[in-house]
């Protein structure tokens, strides 16, 4: 695999200066010089408040930052970019919905919250309105026909994880599960469990039942360790779990703080963002994940990609950001094909014939189940120079 290391990105990325950025506005002045079509309307679905509100903010990050090189256009058509508080619930998802659809949107996009993505199908389906997921991607959602996602299906991180941790981990070993007792968690397991080995669940390892904390507690400085205690009695070799954000930091600081120096494994989100700022060496040195991507890939695309990102908001771009840039090139790409005066409908059907997307995480495509065929990274955290980052070591898995 072809792999690059933070200081090598960064020295690359120096050298390229407002000449990589000036390069890419130039593709971008190419594909998008004059508009062709009437002005569109697009709708972005984020959290606005609570926990999820950061990731919310780099999809919103990574939508616009594919306009702005694209001088505000999608398919040669003008873009307004509206966007809508996804809350935390179905309720308040589907209010956000509503709310765009009486504005008239071509699309809607984003979406951060499993359970909002879940309680929101039934109508998007019914108004024939296509959404880009670029976030939640429950694997409960089957058989939809209007519904895409440009991230994954949540079950992917623990099947990319799973038989690398059951290489690594001898017979004898046990691996204590903890995570919070949500939709997109149950999915996250439900894939180790099914990937870590031929016997499933039943494997000795991970027969332990896993420990669900309440995923309706504000994390505290002391909110998981209740949870981490009851793990801890039952003498692991090795921890596996999911969490982001804030609940990843206060999950990170009190596991070590009651003593574990063990590996843990997670889904990429236990250290994706501003994670890493968030806590110390000697608390992150042993964990390993999964991701569909890093800032640090190695090929053209992410190159410019993460060139762009660092120039615009001064710090190295998530997978949330990535997969919301791709929702907008996705976008660009069906609407393109729909014509000079695109329907929601026909937007929808050109959905289906735009082949390879050339994406920072490397080239994908849809699958049949309107989700990416892509390849999945095992990284892991390790100080490089003066800060923790997630280190690439090596291609885990291509799914979808």
């Amino acid at each position: 695999m072809s792999q690059m290391n933070r200081r090598r990105a960064l020295h690359l990325l120096t050298a390229l200066g407002t000449t990589g950025l000036t390069a890419a506005c130039s593709s971008a002045d190419e594909a998008a010089s004059a508009p062709t079509g009437d002005p569109v309307k697009i709708g972005l679905i984020v959290p606005q408040s609570g926990g999820y509100k950061a990731i919310g903010d780099e999809i919103v990050n990574g939508f616009r930052l594919y306009l702005a090189l694209r001088h505000q256009q999608l398919g040669g058509h003008p873009v307004t970019l509206l966007t809508a508080d996804e809350g935390d619930s179905a309720k308040t998802g589907m209010a956000a919905v509503d709310k765009l659809l009486k504005e008239g949107v071509l699309a809607l996009t984003g979406v951060v919250n499993s359970t909002v993505m879940a309680g929101i199908r039934d109508t998007v389906e019914k108004a024939r309105v296509p959404l880009i997921g670029s976030n939640a991607s429950p694997k409960s959602l089957q058989s939809v026909v209007y519904i895409w996602r440009t991230s994954y299906v949540l079950d992917e991180p623990g099947r990319a994880l799973g038989p690398y941790m059951a290489q690594r981990l001898p017979a004898s070993s046990r691996v204590a599960l903890i995570a919070p007792d949500n939709l997109g968690s149950r999915d996250v397991i439900q894939g180790l469990q099914d990937k870590f080995s031929k016997a499933g669940p039943a494997d000795p390892r991970i027969a332990d039942p896993v420990i669900w904390t309440d995923p309706t507690n504000t994390p505290g400085n002391s909110t998981y360790a209740a949870d981490i205690r009851k793990a801890l009695q039952r003498k692991p070799d090795a921890i596996f779990c999911h969490f982001g954000g804030l609940a990843a930091v206060q999950f990170i600081k009190q596991l070590h703080r009651a003593g574990w120096t063990g590996p843990i494994y997670a889904p990429g989100f236990l250290t994706e963002g501003t994670v890493l700022n968030e806590v110390q060496e000697v608390e992150a040195r042993n964990i390993v994940t999964a991701l569909n991507y890093s800032a640090y890939l190695n090929n053209t695309a992410n190159r410019t990609f993460a060139s762009a990102y660092r120039k615009a908001h001064g710090g190295s771009p998530t997978t949330y950001a990535m997969a919301s840039y791709d929702a907008a090139q996705v976008l660009d790409k069906a609407i393109r094909l729909a014509g000079a005066n695109p329907t929601s409908q026909q937007v929808n059907l050109a959905l289906g014939k735009i082949g390879q997307i050339d994406s920072p995480r490397g080239a994908w495509q849809f699958n049949q189940p309107r989700t990416p065929q892509q390849k999945w990274y095992l990284r892991k955290v390790q100080r490089d120079g003066q800060i923790l980052s997630n280190m690439l070591i090596n291609e885990l898995a291509t799914l979808g």
